[in-house]
């Protein structure tokens, strides 16, 4: 099939590539639309001739931007292949030679030129002083270096790269580009000001004094009786939020698919509720409970008749919000491992005479090993880039990520200080990687193959099961008693001082009115509120898709620096938002790519930060499929592309479930990231939030808060009966429901 499939002499993916470049050359605007692509205005405004509007063909006709001739060329010359056999050495050359000239020309040019002129002193030094200028790419700038891109790519499958399979050197050079140009290049800006000096020259010696400071490296807490430094608080708080967060998701997910409880779907809700929550709420709702005067504090004071303490600022405080805010990561990654482990397994070692525990220790937990890996990197990492809960709870607990915000926005204003800490941050994290794919080493962990599974999975035993349930059920009232807290404080008058009942704040937030012209949308909050809805709705399918195909390439598939490819897929998760969001403004606020101030930067950062849970998730589960899967949909003459969208997508509901609510959620309560990236047509919820606190008006702030928690809660909802659960199994099991 290959073989004949090879001889074609008609390339439909290549004529789509031929004509996406033409209408990119031809058609679109070059450079961006400072009112806004889609609204189309720029048609009637001047389009195609107005400079500000015109596509590249007419720009050169014009006699401007003549440096965009060029890239005439690498378009004209695969046309001269469309006749040609993929077998023949000139159809990959041609593809070859004019996807990279062409798309290191339009990155060489768009960095060359700038707004003023040559952006080097040594290109004015060469060539002489620029009269003309640029500004940012546009959508024709995009389509033609996508055009380029794949054209490029179908010649090294061409060639024989990846098996010749055109689909996976695509799906390959696609996410290592855009992981490059939104991860790798705005990080490496920010990170190069480590290493400058004030006269803007680079200095390692002065990068060397910024890193070995004391007070990252400090161990006086241990030796004397000062603190240790940053770097040591938050590598131990880190390590003991990924082991707790692990065990509490591992829980959870045993309680939901191995035992009886009557009231799974509640558990379900319940264990989701802190990561649709903005953190600095449960923050204030732990103050209220645990504060010097909290209701539990007082309470337990009169009662043993012993001083209120502020013991809950700091590392008490700290990891209890943290368990709180991400028990939720690990029990998403956790529950899709813990549903996948075939039935049919665990029911022969019964057969053999293992009793239930045996069977749950020897068999069912050893082949949880890669969702129990991945829920503690996600939960270690989560721990190190965590900015809200630190900033309201930390005390005299100094985190890396505090500092890294206190290095940026705080009166020191020391951009290499910050970058610094980045680097001590995602060390940590690289050492994190590395540990848990030592852990996991070579072993097979596949329990779903080809084959069909009756089985039902066995209960846990009872020696389990009464330890599983009592944490889970007291975590869950826990749980309960802080979101009681938050629902209280949004209807009372003044939080802590007047508790009289009151929806004054929700009307001020949410109001509406109907007039002549239909519902007027008069409250404070809902500009942000439709904002918010509108990136989170657009990033969360996005962040999905380039997730779980980012899985499959490297679960799936064996090339040339697969490591790096997935450590530059994890990178933007270890770095905090607060680093994400200054080092989008560095990178985005000058051409060749201007996106500051626009919608989408925004989905951007929230697509680049969020994408690692889908890719840790879908990891987790393909670790589960059998590759016979693949090879039997491959023989039966199915490409790449077909059976991934056909055999393994289907498989991996419970990770597209994750990628989707992980992101969707992320989005509407992400706070470091966003303070830097919104405008003021673009205004995110979770900084209209931030803008009544630091005004004191606590009571519309949490009740905003609510209500995006009941809103998620829906949207949660939706998305289970949208992408559904797998079904390994095929008899159900009566007792437990399932």
């Amino acid at each position: 099939m290959r073989e004949v499939s090879s001889e074609k002499t008609t390339h439909p993916v290549l004529i789509f590539w031929i004509v996406a470049g033409w209408v990119g050359f031809l058609i679109l605007p070059w450079y961006g639309i400072e009112d806004g692509f889609f609204r189309l205005d720029w048609l009637l405004d001047g389009y195609p001739l107005d400079s500000d509007y015109a596509p590249a063909a007419f720009l050169i006709g014009q006699g401007q931007k003549l440096w965009l001739a060029p890239l005439l060329v690498p378009l004209v010359a695969p046309l001269l292949v469309l006749t040609k056999r993929k077998t023949d050495p000139i159809f990959a050359k041609i593809l070859i030679t004019a996807g990279a000239f062409g798309f290191a020309w339009l990155i060489a040019q768009g960095f060359g030129i700038g707004i003023r002129g040559w952006s080097f002193g040594w290109l004015q030094a060469l060539f002489g002083p620029l009269e003309d200028r640029q500004f940012g790419m546009g959508y024709g700038a995009l389509l033609l270096a996508s055009s380029y891109l794949f054209l490029f790519t179908q010649g090294i499958a061409a060639r024989g790269a990846i098996n010749g399979d055109v689909f996976v050197v695509s799906a390959v050079s696609g996410v290592i580009v855009i992981v490059s140009v939104f991860v790798f290049f705005p990080i490496a800006k920010m990170l190069l000001a480590a290493f400058i000096t004030e006269d803007g020259s680079y200095s390692f010696v002065i990068f060397a004094a910024k890193f070995f400071d004391d007070r990252i490296w400090g161990l006086s807490c241990v030796f004397g009786s000062g603190r240790c430094g940053v770097a040591w608080n938050s590598l131990f708080l880190a390590v003991i939020v990924g082991l707790l967060t692990t065990i509490l998701g591992l829980v959870f997910a045993l309680v939901v698919t191995r035992s009886g409880f009557r009231f799974k779907p509640a558990l379900r809700a319940l264990t989701v509720l802190p990561i649709i929550t903005p953190p600095f709420v449960i923050g204030l709702a732990i103050i209220l409970l645990f504060g010097l005067s909290g209701s539990v504090t007082g309470y337990v004071a009169d009662l043993f008749g012993i001083r209120p303490t502020r013991w809950v600022y700091g590392l008490p405080g700290l990891l209890i919000a943290q368990l709180l805010a991400f028990t939720p990561i690990a029990f998403l990654v956790l529950i899709g491992v813990v549903e996948g482990v075939s039935p049919s397994m665990e029911e022969a070692a019964q057969t053999l005479r293992a009793n239930k525990w045996q069977v749950f220790r020897t068999v069912s937990l050893p082949l949880m090993r890669p969702g129990l890996a991945n829920a503690f990197l996600l939960g270690f990492i989560e721990s190190m880039a965590d900015f809200g809960n630190p900033l309201v709870l930390g005390g005299n607990f100094d985190v890396l990520s505090t500092e890294i915000f206190f290095a940026i926005v705080g009166a020191q204003y020391d951009q290499g200080r910050a970058a610094v800490l980045a680097i001590v941050l995602l060390a940590f994290t690289l050492g994190a990687f590395y540990a848990q794919r030592s852990w996991l080493g070579n072993k097979s962990y596949t329990t779903v193959s080809g084959k069909g599974d009756a089985g039902v999975h066995p209960q846990m035993p009872r020696g389990l099961s009464i330890p599983v349930l009592t944490t889970a059920m007291i975590w869950a009232g826990f749980t309960i008693v802080i979101y009681a807290m938050i629902l209280y404080g949004s209807m009372v008058e003044l939080w802590g001082v007047n508790n009289t009942l009151t929806f004054k704040h929700y009307i001020t937030a949410f109001s509406m009115r109907l007039e002549d012209g239909g519902i007027r949308w008069s409250g404070s909050a809902w500009d942000s509120f439709w904002t918010t809805i509108k990136i989170a709705t657009v990033a969360a399918p996005l962040t999905a898709a380039v997730g779980l195909i980012t899985a499959y390439l490297l679960t799936r598939q064996t090339f040339a620096g697969k490591n790096s490819f997935e450590f530059g897929t994890m990178l933007s998760f270890a770095i905090p938002g607060t680093v994400i969001g200054v080092s989008y403004i560095l990178a985005f606020n000058v051409p060749p790519i201007e996106l500051t101030g626009t919608g989408i930067i925004l989905v951007v950062s929230f697509i680049f930060r969020n994408m690692p849970v889908g890719v840790r998730a879908g990891i987790a589960s393909m670790s589960q499929l059998d590759k016979s899967l693949d090879e039997s949909s491959l023989t039966l003459g199915a490409n790449s592309w077909q059976t991934f969208r056909r055999v393994i997508l289907p498989l991996l509901r419970p990770a597209i479930l994750a990628a989707l609510v992980y992101s969707f959620v992320r989005a509407m309560t992400a706070i470091s990231a966003v303070i830097f990236l919104v405008s003021a047509e673009h205004n995110m919820a979770t900084a209209y939030i931030i803008g009544r606190v630091e005004n004191n008006d606590y009571g519309l702030a949490i009740a905003y808060s609510t209500t995006l928690i009941f809103v998620m809660l829906a949207a949660v909802g939706l998305l289970q009966l949208m992408v559904g659960k797998t079904r390994i199994g095929r008899r159900m099991d009566h007792k437990s429901g399932g």
